[in-house]
């Protein structure tokens, strides 16, 4: 086993006056008074969010819950890695790695973890523990960054290393939506049997042969009209993300409107009030993770990283995921689910939830769904 070291987060007080300092001093500039979230952030909402952020926001409080857990440091890969690592109570917790994507950090899952580790303080049964471990990806939070940009395949080797030699588990579950689906898929494509079993509410991967039959005909086609107005930001990170970072490293409310138009636009949100399903504590915080660590930038890589390892297609030969897969669908779910027959070419799907609610940030949407669904899973893998 990897020596790791004890880890806590303690921005320093002149880094957060800083940022305080540079939204107040934000230069307002025009839009169309009837822009809504139309051409992007809406304007009205922005001035409120940024006059809380200056006047109401508290970092140190929100710092005080992100250390309520155990983080540590550790050199996995070449990469100074940082995570959450929470032993599960019981017996016999079973290892369980949580991935997040981006723009989320490790804070989508601070109401998350606790109720994986110790169902039996709410209610639950202690034999549904697991031990948690929720790493911040490479390039992101605090995490070093990868020497170059890194895809989900390559942090998917990372995450095994974290997990088999850095903490010693002998086998373990992934779960993941958004980039962590698609590490999670990578993992058990490429890492069985150490990773012996995924859990994924979000499906990023595609078979090389593509849609067949009218279903899943229907299904690409609306999925391709779905994304053009939102493929901007993910055809820049993709290609030129260096660009793009001159802007957002010098404008915490760059950062901010570049990562809350999709938290509005992925959520499944009451018309466009993101507040029906965050607070601003929990956007400011997880946006400050980005901005008190300077990650935006490395953080974008990780889709330049996966077009050049090939992009959405899992694997030239068709092989598939033969490790068993539970799916999570949330109806709100930005890059809608394909029909099961599509996906089962990809995985070896044991378990179809389709949820009432809840839309990509599942883990901070629906927290109770998601972990009864995980839980469900991971009882039949005993």
């Amino acid at each position: 086993m990897t020596c790791t070291e004890p880890f806590s987060v303690n921005v320093p007080d002149e880094t957060i006056e800083s940022i305080r300092a540079r939204v107040a001093s934000f230069p307002w500039h025009e839009m169309p008074d009837d822009g809504g979230w139309e051409y992007g952030t809406n304007l009205d909402y922005m001035k409120e969010f940024c006059d809380y952020w200056v006047d109401g926001f508290d970092w140190r409080k929100q710092e005080a819950e992100i250390n309520r857990f155990s983080h540590f440091k550790a050199p996995v890969d070449g990469i100074d890695l940082h995570f959450i690592h929470e032993k599960g109570s019981g017996d016999n917790p079973q290892p369980l790695i949580i991935s997040h994507g981006w723009p989320g950090t490790i804070v989508e899952f601070l109401e998350f973890i606790d109720l994986l580790a110790h169902p039996e303080n709410y209610g639950g049964n202690v034999e549904d523990a697991f031990d948690v471990v929720a790493p911040s990806l490479p390039g992101f939070g605090f995490s070093g960054r990868p020497p170059r940009p890194f895809g989900p395949r390559k942090m998917a080797g990372v995450f095994n290393t974290l997990m088999t030699d850095t903490l010693g588990y002998g086998s373990y579950i992934a779960q993941g939506g958004d980039w962590g689906g698609a590490i999670s898929s990578w993992l058990g494509y490429e890492h069985a049997p150490a990773c012996k079993a995924i859990h994924i509410n979000i499906l990023t991967m595609r078979h090389k042969d593509g849609p067949q039959g009218a279903e899943e005909e229907a299904w690409a086609a609306k999925f391709e009209r779905d994304q053009i107005m939102q493929n901007g930001y993910r055809t820049q990170q993709a290609t030129k993300p260096q660009t793009l970072s001159y802007a957002m490293m010098d404008s915490p409310v760059g950062v901010a409107a570049w990562i809350l138009e999709k938290m509005n636009a992925w959520s499944d949100t009451e018309g466009d009030d993101v507040e029906s399903v965050y607070t601003k504590d929990q956007l400011l915080t997880n946006i400050m993770v980005y901005i008190v660590t300077r990650t935006f930038n490395t953080a974008s890589w990780i889709y330049f990283g996966r077009r050049e390892e090939g992009g959405r297609i899992l694997s030239p030969e068709g092989r598939r995921v033969e490790v068993p897969t539970a799916c999570a669908l949330f109806p709100a779910e930005l890059l809608a689910w394909p029909p099961r027959s599509y996906a089962e070419r990809i995985y070896n799907i044991t378990q179809w939830t389709e949820m009432p609610r809840g839309g990509h940030f599942a883990a901070m949407e629906q927290p109770d769904l998601l972990i009864e669904d995980i839980r469900k899973f991971a009882r039949r893998l005993r």
